[in-house]
């Protein structure tokens, strides 16, 4: 069975206070997986005990969970999740268009701030409905979570322009074809980044990169030329609990894991903004240490 590693060595660079984790998933016991989703993680379920261990280990202070595809639009565990993790937590959540506004008050005071697009195998929400859920989150102030492969970028460049929400490109832009820094899907990215209301997530690289690990040199090449394009548009998530991991071998290092990704960011005052700020911006949240984190 998959035991998770929830301690280990120091990071090479400790995480400034205020850090937020901008994508993990986390699982309570008694709500199994919905039809049409993947199973469950691997081994024991990653709780709110377990993360906790992890967040002390790599110095994060804050949260935000996203919905896990096995619970598809079923978002029950994120707001048990939301509540055994308090105010340090908000949520990402999965659910279609025709959602009433009285599921999404309910949503808005359990911790939920976001929804979640995936247009990929096992995703609860695809873009069909991207254009609809923009516009219930956008009367609401929310954000979206925009996960597709990104080779096809160019083919939803015209569309994600007219986002009127708040909106980032999860997983390094999935870029499964491998994207280079002076590409046309890159280029892309800068366009959209530009325009003021969309962010770029530093988070699962080894589900984008085709080159591999340690280095993951193919995404880092074009997350260091995103990041110093716009360090005020890149956001970090830890992506815990790896969820495509099955057994120990296949288990990323979280400590190796967050040095090499934050490692692409140019220097102290961009990794200030990634880990801080600009999830503040993104997901809405009070400035750190001002009573409501």
């Amino acid at each position: 069975m998959l035991v998770r590693p929830l301690s280990g060595r120091p990071l090479q660079t400790p995480l400034p206070k205020g850090t937020v984790d901008t994508q993990m998933h986390m699982y309570l016991p008694g709500f199994p997986a919905r039809p049409g989703g993947p199973d469950l993680p691997a081994g024991t379920l990653p709780d709110a005990s377990q993360y906790r261990q992890v967040m002390n280990w790599l110095g994060i202070d804050r949260v935000i969970i996203t919905q896990g595809n096995a619970h598809q639009r079923d978002n029950t565990n994120l707001i048990a999740c939301l509540a055994a993790m308090g105010r340090l937590a908000r949520g990402v959540a999965a659910f279609g268009s025709d959602i009433s506004d009285s599921e999404l008050d309910a949503f808005f005071a359990a911790g939920i701030v976001g929804a979640r697009i995936m247009d990929l195998a096992g995703g609860a929400v695809g873009l069909s409905e991207l254009e609809a859920i923009d516009d219930r989150c956008a009367a609401r102030g929310w954000m979206i979570a925009v996960q597709f492969d990104g080779t096809h970028i160019l083919d939803h460049e015209a569309r994600l322009k007219r986002l009127k929400s708040r909106w980032v490109f999860d997983h390094h832009g999935k870029f499964f074809s491998g994207a280079t820094p002076d590409g046309p899907e890159i280029a892309a990215v800068k366009r959209l980044v530009d325009r003021g209301n969309c962010w770029f997530k530093f988070a699962g690289v080894y589900e984008s990169s085709k080159s591999g690990g340690p280095n993951y040199a193919d995404v880092a090449a074009f997350s260091r030329s995103i990041a110093a394009h716009a360090p005020e548009r890149i956001v970090w998530g830890s992506n815990w609990p790896h969820n495509l991991a099955k057994t120990r071998e296949a288990y990323p290092d979280d400590a190796d894991l967050t040095d090499t990704v934050l490692g692409w960011l140019p220097d102290d005052a961009a990794r200030q903004l990634a880990l801080v700020d600009n999830p503040e911006s993104l997901y809405g949240l009070p400035r750190f240490g001002g009573g409501g984190s």
